[in-house]
């Protein structure tokens, strides 16, 4: 298994030169310690590891703010020599500990020729909540998602279409053969996830039974965390309300909608505590008129996705032989499963120091509601995301936002081989909206950036306009 999380972290992190302890990021079970344990093995580290979930008494062993007396300390405990240049600290767990988060600021100024990272499974909780000090400006953070698409071909042995799409052109025609077999490990994709225990398994047994069989271990996991978080909110209350965003996935999120039984502040309690650990996450309403879209939020309107696409199918007891013989994606579940594939990969663009946040566009107006179901930023621009099923489908709701908001470039996701057009049509105003449109199949969406740097090249080669 690669993750290109390790790439970061050994060719960036680990030799730079103002280095700060790293706070890893991410849901329970993405793989956040067999990364720190991969990078000092590569990086020919040794490992001095403390799981504070298994022995919370190692928390007396970082009484003092000194870091030199730590380490002394942990040689003792551990029987191990320590020398500073050639080790690796990792603190495993800290959300038990989390006053142990405080003592990265020592290491930094102090110590700062010894790598340090420490991770944990509900550290959001921790993060937002803490009565320490934390060390700001003295820590770097990487947020860690499921396997990328990508990460997953490589896992399944599949170097040369990984090649492949890191050198795709957006003038090249990709063969029908090529195509085919993209697609097929794409709809597997969707059914096995990314969650590393699940590809592990997969790619060693190909058996959908046991995969079944891992995903839902780790749903119940996640429910008995409950018990760590959930305070005086029932474990029954937050199962329902967790299992109910796979139901939910592409629409707009209304907390009346999930139980009518239960009241919606408790509903947006436990959706806020699900969010915290990363189990779900938000889709924001934004008007979308310009960056960063974080700053024209419309609160009332918000959709959610789950944490992983294999953990979401196996919720919906989604088949993969019936899965493996439709040709668009967009028919299965009704095309809500696109809509988590695909906010599932757009996290894992992001660069690994910066926590992804998804946005979509609505636009409520009487007798004219339109939505996009992505808008993401890209250099200085706004990229409106549809996504659709076919060579065509419904774009009215696309050519609405390009005459409103005025932009040249938009994104279709869809199954079919990738192009580039232009589009002209008349718009609500009787006038011509014309703009560029980038089609790209579900399996090169972690390469959207770099092709949309190329569709605005001028030599990108884009066909006739198409009235659509």
């Amino acid at each position: 298994m690669h993750r290109k999380a390790l790439d970061y972290l050994k060719d960036n992190w680990i030799s730079s030169a103002d280095r700060k302890p790293l706070i890893i990021r991410g849901a329970r079970q993405v793989g956040k310690t067999w990364l720190v344990r991969k990078l000092a093995t590569l990086c020919n580290k040794s490992l001095i590891e403390i799981n504070f979930e298994k022995d919370p008494q190692a928390y007396t062993l970082f009484t003092s703010n000194d870091p030199q007396q730590i380490l002394r300390n942990l040689s003792a405990f551990l029987n191990q020599t320590i020398d500073i240049p050639n080790c690796l600290l990792f603190l495993d767990e800290v959300q038990v500990v989390p006053d142990i988060l405080a003592k990265l600021r020592w290491f930094y100024e102090n110590c700062p020729e010894l790598a340090v990272i420490s991770a944990g499974s509900l550290l959001d909780f921790v993060l937002e909540d803490h009565t320490f000090s934390m060390p700001v400006g003295r820590v770097s953070y990487l947020h860690l998602e499921p396997l990328s698409f990508e990460e997953f071909l490589l896992a399944r042995g599949q170097e040369r279409l990984y090649d492949y799409l890191q050198n795709f052109q957006i003038e090249e025609v990709i063969p029908d053969a090529i195509h085919a077999q993209f697609s097929s490990f794409f709809k597997e994709y969707i059914l096995v996830g990314g969650m590393p225990a699940v590809v592990i398994n997969w790619v060693k047994e190909q058996s959908i039974p046991r995969t079944h069989q891992i995903q839902n271990d780790l749903l119940s996991t996640y429910r008995d965390d409950f018990a760590k978080y959930g305070g005086r909110i029932s474990i029954n209350t937050l199962d329902e309300i967790m299992m109910s965003i796979p139901k939910r996935l592409g629409q707009k999120y209304v907390y009346s909608k999930v139980n009518p039984s239960l009241n919606s502040q408790t509903v947006k309690q436990v959706l806020s505590l699900l969010n915290k650990a990363r189990i779900c996450h938000r889709i924001s309403g934004s008007s979308a008129g310009g960056i960063p879209l974080s700053s024209e939020l419309k609160e009332k309107y918000f959709k959610e996705i789950f944490l992983d696409t294999g953990l979401s199918s196996v919720a919906l007891g989604l088949n993969y032989i019936d899965i493996q013989s439709i040709n668009e994606l967009n028919l299965i579940n009704n095309g809500a499963i696109s809509e988590q594939v695909v906010g599932q990969i757009l996290r894992t663009i992001f660069p690994f120091y910066v926590e992804p946040a998804l946005y979509y566009w609505q636009r409520d107006v009487s007798g004219s509601n339109a939505e996009i179901d992505y808008v993401i930023q890209h250099g200085n621009q706004v990229i409106p995301i549809e996504v659709k099923s076919g060579s065509t489908g419904s774009l009215k709701s696309l050519h609405l936002f390009m005459e409103i908001k005025k932009k040249d470039l938009a994104v279709r996701i869809n199954s079919e081989s990738p192009s580039i057009t232009n589009v002209e049509v008349i718009g609500s105003q009787k006038q011509t909206v014309a703009y560029t449109l980038l089609s790209l199949p579900f399996y090169l969406m972690e390469q959207i950036h770099r092709l949309l740097n190329l569709s605005k090249s001028p030599n990108h080669g884009t066909s006739p306009p198409v009235p659509m």
